[in-house]
Formats: structure tokens, sequence, C-alpha cells
């Protein structure tokens, strides 16, 4: 009972500030599944299994904002999703020491970033929504992808920042596509995956499903609510996080 209650208030905790930052969940989730004593790829596992209800609980707030064109979703989803079956793969053969201290100085670089830029994300302003836009646009969403397959922590954060510096979106639509589409397409089927070529800690996984969803829904709600300015600095805080948890 005890391991149940600390597994649903992590997993609270972490998708509510996932959902407002449009990322991040792994930050807390995740290390808390080391820590009970799972090994790294069941606890890769069984994480990516729960963060499907993130992206569920999230996107029941978000449907109701018609923020989300499902044509570019479904350009996200066309070129993620393999992305993510391949990393997914990889996440059980690669080791990840190296991997994680670049992918920490990266995630922080993008809150450092995001922190000096103060007109970052705050209008509406498409762009790159040519032939050559998508296709550049759309190779860097499938290396994101790759990393989502592979990488517990972070990669939402990617798919946030290059929505919002390479299509023009402001946060609050970016944040919508992350949740929508890599919290529950891409992190659906990433979970799908390493449950079929690794092991998942079962037992846990109503309480996950439960904090993630009621989470997902909160987050969704304050990023809402509170509107571009506070989803940027909830990304700036989380991104910064999330590199030192990789980094230390």
């Amino acid at each position: 009972m005890i391991e149940q209650f600390i597994v649903l208030i992590a997993a609270l905790i972490a998708n509510t500030f996932s959902a407002l930052a449009g990322g991040g969940a792994g930050l807390i989730q995740f290390p808390v599944l080391l820590f009970l004593g799972l090994p790294f790829s069941i606890a890769l596992a069984t994480h990516k299994v729960a963060s499907v209800a993130l992206g569920i609980g999230a996107s029941v707030r978000y449907f109701k904002e018609d923020l989300v064109q499902r044509k570019f979703a479904l350009f996200m989803l066309m070129v993620g999703l393999p992305a993510v079956i391949l990393g997914s793969f990889a996440a059980i053969e690669i080791p990840d020491v190296f991997a994680k201290v670049a992918l920490g100085l990266l995630t922080m670089s993008l809150g450092m970033y995001s922190i000096f830029q103060t007109q970052l994300g705050q209008t509406y302003a498409p762009q790159h929504r040519d032939k050559s836009g998508f296709i550049t646009g759309g190779l860097l969403l499938f290396l994101i992808g790759f990393l989502n397959g592979s990488i517990a922590s972070g990669t939402g954060l990617f798919a946030t920042i290059l929505l919002v510096k390479w299509f023009g979106m402001d946060y609050k639509r970016a944040v919508a596509y992350t949740l929508v589409v890599v919290g529950l397409f891409w992190n659906g089927v990433g979970g799908v995956t390493l449950a079929i070529i690794s092991q998942v800690k079962w037992a846990w996984i109503p309480a996950l499903l439960l904090g993630s969803f009621v989470g997902g829904y909160l987050g969704a709600h304050l990023a809402i609510l509170k509107g571009n300015l506070w989803i940027k600095r909830g990304y700036e805080i989380v991104t910064i996080l999330v590199g030192l948890n990789l980094l230390f």
C-alpha cells in the first residue's frame, strides 16, 4: 500500500507539471520507479505505458478548446510513430550514460534559450508551412520521436520548443499538440512496443494511470487558464530540472 501511494503521488505531481510545461513527466515519475527497485528497462516500459493516461487526461481538456488541427496532428503522427518504434528497440540495446549527459545539456540549453527569448511563444504566428518547411520540421520530429522511444525524460519538451520555434506556434498550442500527439499516441505506441519486448510492472499500473490521468487534466486546465506566460515559465523550470536530472 505504501508503494502504491508513493507511485500515485509521484504520477500526479509529475504529470501535472508535465501537462503545464509540455513534457518532463519522467523528471519525477521515472526516477521514483527506479528508486523503488525496478531495473532500467522495466521502469522505462512501465513509465511509457502509464504516460498514455497523461495524454488522455490532457486531451479531454484540450479538445474542449479546439486548439489541435487534425491535419497537422496527422503529420506529427506519420513522422513520429515509426521513429518511436525504432527508438523503443534501441532503448534495450544502447548504453545510455553518454546519451543522458548530452541530452541533459541540450535540455537545459532549451530552458536557458527560452528564458533569454522573452517573447518566445507568446503569440501565434504560423511559419514554415510550405513543402521545405514540413520536410525540415518532419526530420526534426523524427529525431525527437526516436528519442521518445529510447529515453524516459524530456522528449516532449523538445517537441514543444520545435513547434514554437520552427512552426511559429504559441506555447498554449504547442503544448496542446505535444500532449495530444506525443503524450497519447507516441507514448502509446512506445509503451506497447516496450511491453512486447520488455517487461512491465503491471501491479503499479492502476495507480500510475490514475495519477497520470488526473495530473494531465489538471495541468492542461492550468495551462489554458493561466496562458502563454505561465506555460513559458513552467517550460523553463521543467527543462532545467530535467537536464539536471539527466546529468546527475
